[in-house]
């Protein structure tokens, strides 16, 4: 500890040792110190921040202000962000900008894994990251309705383009077929649309691309591992036994295709009485959490049971659950859980400059 004035020369040499979030790098060696000013007593730094890394921006400000305050404990230090612009590595041949992209998946249907993956969305978008959601559910998809959208994609210069709802580019075969109509395809079929949907589809530029997919362990999975080696999983279940056995075999599932398993979420968790504020747990509760330990996989958190969000989902309104007191903070600490997860893994694995996907 120093209690002598700083010399801004050994403040840079602190903020040489703090990392990126993203990247797991240097914010010096990065360019993602714009401004250092240490004059009268006061330590003033300007930290850039990517989108990607949103859901992290206060804590990374709040532990960059820590670590100088414990270096410098009689200095006043104060930290502004501002956002790093970098773009994203195209991946494989596909040529798809992204720099994370996350597949949903669960071991049956029923368990509210379209839901999760819109929340998911939704929640990484509302915090500042540029999210596309891309609904692979090729059999029942289910992210047009939960978006309340029936808009069509359109063809432009030989590229499809996403329709942009509540701030997300998304892509469904729903959008694309008649209301009510089967798609009744075999397993080549699935991934040729899957494949346009990747690298024919002008997503732009994104930080991150959630893969609505197919319950079970089919076609789809291991075609998405194929098109996009960097991709990697979120499972998503129930609490009850039942539920477990199928979301087990969804983890081993995406190991055998070499995807990774970034974490669990137990959905419909509880239930807490709006009367009486009494917690219902009534498949059960916790399973999610002790099935994720045994596996070796992070538990990202549970989402409450709550009626009301079910009817605003039937109505197109999924967007409401980030704004239900009973459910938001489950959500937000989802997004949050997820999001550190992979910036420590960077932390440990530093990426290059350009390169911000985990492998």
């Amino acid at each position: 500890m120093s209690q002598s004035p700083p010399a801004e020369s050994a403040v840079r040499e602190v903020l040489q040792q703090f990392p990126d979030p993203e990247t797991g790098r240097s914010i010096v060696q990065l360019g993602q110190v714009p401004q250092c000013r240490v004059e009268d007593g006061r330590i003033a730094v300007t930290l850039g921040l990517t989108t990607w890394s949103a859901p992290l921006w206060e804590e990374t400000c709040q532990e960059l202000t820590a670590l100088l305050k414990e270096k410098y404990p009689a200095a006043e230090v104060a930290v502004e962000r501002v956002v790093h612009q970098r773009k994203p590595e195209k991946l494989g041949e596909i040529g798809l900008a992204a720099k994370t992209v996350i597949a949903v998946g669960s071991g049956k249907g029923g368990v509210g894994k379209s839901s999760i993956a819109a929340y998911l969305a939704l929640g990484l978008a509302r915090s500042g990251a540029q999210v596309g959601l891309l609904d692979a559910d090729l059999y029942g998809p289910s992210i047009p309705h939960l978006l309340g959208s029936d808009q069509r994609p359109v063809m432009l210069a030989d590229r499809i383009q996403p329709i942009v709802a509540e701030g997300l580019r998304v892509l469904s075969m729903g959008l694309l077929v008649p209301p009510g109509e089967a798609v009744i395809w075999r397993g080549p079929m699935l991934h040729s649309a899957l494949t346009q949907f990747l690298r024919d589809t002008d997503w732009g530029e994104l930080d991150y691309l959630i893969v609505d997919l197919p319950p079970g362990t089919g076609d789809v999975a291991l075609s998405l591992s194929q098109l996009v080696p960097a991709t990697g999983a979120v499972v998503v279940c129930t609490p009850q036994e039942l539920a477990l056995l199928d979301a087990v075999k969804a983890v081993k599932m995406f190991r055998q295709v070499k995807v990774e398993v970034w974490g669990m979420v137990e959905n419909m968790s509880f239930f807490l009485c709006p009367n009486c504020q009494t917690r219902h747990e009534i498949f059960g509760s916790g399973g999610a959490r002790k099935k994720a330990a045994e596996l070796g996989v992070p538990f990202l958190g549970e989402v409450p049971l709550v009626p009301e969000l079910r009817a605003e989902a039937d109505a197109g309104r999924v967007r409401a659950a980030l704004d239900h007191p009973q459910v938001r903070p489950y959500l937000e600490a989802i997004c949050r859980r997820l999001v550190k997860n992979l910036s420590e893994r960077n932390r440990q694995n530093p990426q290059l400059p350009t390169l911000t996907v985990l492998k």
